[in-house]
C-alpha cells in the first residue's frame, strides 16, 4: 500500500509538534513537512524538488494575513487536497474555505482520533463531512436554493450515497436512463446557481450542504420539498 503524504499549515508550534508525534505512528500516513504559510510550503516542496503532498491540514487563520479562499485556491492548484483545521471562532471563514473545495472542516477541540479519522477518510478518497463544516453552511446566506423537486432530491440522496444508476432506478422505479436524465438536471441546477457539481464527490457535497443526505456524526434538519412530482 502506497503512503499517503500530508503536511500541516500552521503557525502555531506546539500545533505543529503535536501533529507530527500524533502522525509518527500512524501505518500508511507520512508527514512530509510542516509550515508557518502556504508561501512557506510551496517554497519548501520546490527547493527539495517534491511533489505536492496528498492532503494539506491548512488552519484557516494565520499570521501572515492569507485568506482561507485564496490558500485552499493555491493548494488545490499545486495538487493538493485541503483539509481546514480551525478554532472554529468565525463561521464566515469556515464559509469561505467550504465554498473554495475543502473535503472537510474539523476543530483544534476535537479528540485526536477525529483529526486520525478524516485523515484516514481522505486517504481512501472519500469526502470528510463534519457538524462544523455542515452547520457554517447551513447559516450561509450566500447559499443559493437549487430549486430540485421532490423527485430530484430522492434520486440525489441515493446517487449521492453511493448508489449506482442501476439501483437508483430500481429503487424510485423508474428507467436507468432517466435517472441519468434526472442527474444532468441536477447538475444543471446546481451550476445555475453558482454550486458546481460536476463530480459525485460534489453532488455528496451539495446533498449535505442542503440537508438531503446527513452528515456523519451529526443531525441536519432537511430543506422542505416542494411537491411538484417528477
Amino acid at each position: 500500500m502506497s503512503t499517503f503524504r500530508v503536511a500541516l499549515v500552521d503557525d502555531h508550534e506546539i500545533v505543529a509538534r503535536g501533529f507530527a508525534d500524533l502522525f509518527a505512528s500512524t501505518p500508511g500516513i507520512s508527514v512530509i513537512a510542516l509550515a508557518r504559510t502556504v508561501d512557506e510550503l510551496l517554497e519548501l516542496l520546490q527547493r527539495t524538488a517534491q511533489p505536492a503532498p496528498d492532503l494539506v491540514i491548512l488552519d484557516l487563520r494565520l499570521a501572515d494575513g492569507s485568506t482561507p479562499a485564496l490558500n485552499v485556491r493555491r493548494l488545490r492548484e499545486a495538487g493538493s487536497a485541503v483539509l481546514a483545521f480551525t478554532g472554529g471562532d468565525d463561521a464566515s471563514l469556515v464559509r469561505s474555505a467550504a465554498h473554495s473545495g475543502v473535503l472537510g472542516v474539523i476543530r483544534k477541540s476535537e479528540p485526536t482520533t477525529v483529526l486520525l479519522d478524516a485523515v484516514r477518510q481522505a486517504a481512501v478518497g472519500e469526502t470528510v463531512a463534519s457538524t462544523e463544516w455542515a452547520a457554517a453552511l447551513d447559516g450561509d446566506p450566500e447559499l443559493s436554493d437549487a430549486g430540485l423537486s421532490a423527485r430530484e432530491r430522492q434520486v440525489l440522496s441515493l446517487y449521492a450515497a453511493g448508489a449506482k444508476a442501476p439501483l437508483v432506478a430500481a429503487t424510485a422505479g423508474v428507467t436507468e436512463s432517466t435517472v441519468i436524465d434526472y442527474i444532468r438536471r441536477i447538475r444543471s441546477k446546481y451550476e445555475r446557481v453558482g454550486r458546481p457539481a460536476s463530480t459525485k464527490v460534489d453532488l455528496y457535497k451539495r446533498a449535505l450542504e442542503d440537508g438531503i443526505l446527513p452528515v456523519p456524526g451529526g443531525r441536519r434538519a432537511q430543506r422542505p420539498a416542494v411537491a411538484d412530482g417528477d
